[in-house]
């Protein structure tokens, strides 16, 4: 069964094409290193909820979009060898390397996750 890595971010507006070329790099890596299939979702329709929502567990400013990402793993073992390839990359690449390449957004306030899906329909 597949394994799905999940991501929800806040990043600034002005930043949508920093972080579209910024995931693209990151994304093509990721399929090289086993991923299916990796998903980038920009805010179009994302309400603002009574006790909580997407922005809020972001802690998302009036000037940040909500990212909501996926990527699609084969299964776990092959989601922790890409993984490792990625920390790996990340000390090797500059283009990879936080320091010289840093993330369009405040990875600080980034929420992430791996999940074993339980239910899958397809057409």
């Amino acid at each position: 069964m597949t394994y799905i890595d999940g991501m929800v971010a806040a990043v600034p507006k002005m930043n949508k094409e920093k972080f579209k070329a910024h995931a693209e790099a990151f994304d093509a890596a990721f399929i090289e290193w086993g991923a299916l299939r990796v998903v980038e979702c920009w805010e179009d329709d994302v309400p603002d909820g009574k006790q909580t929502d997407f922005r809020q567990a972001v802690k998302a400013k009036p000037d940040e979009q909500i990212v909501f990402s996926w990527i699609e793993w084969p299964d776990k073992a092959t989601r922790n060898a890409g993984m490792e390839k990625m920390e790996q990359a990340m000390k090797s690449d500059p283009k990879m390397n936080m320091e010289s390449n840093p993330m369009p957004f405040d990875g600080m306030r980034l929420i992430y996750g791996g999940f074993v899906p339980m239910i899958t329909l397809n057409k």
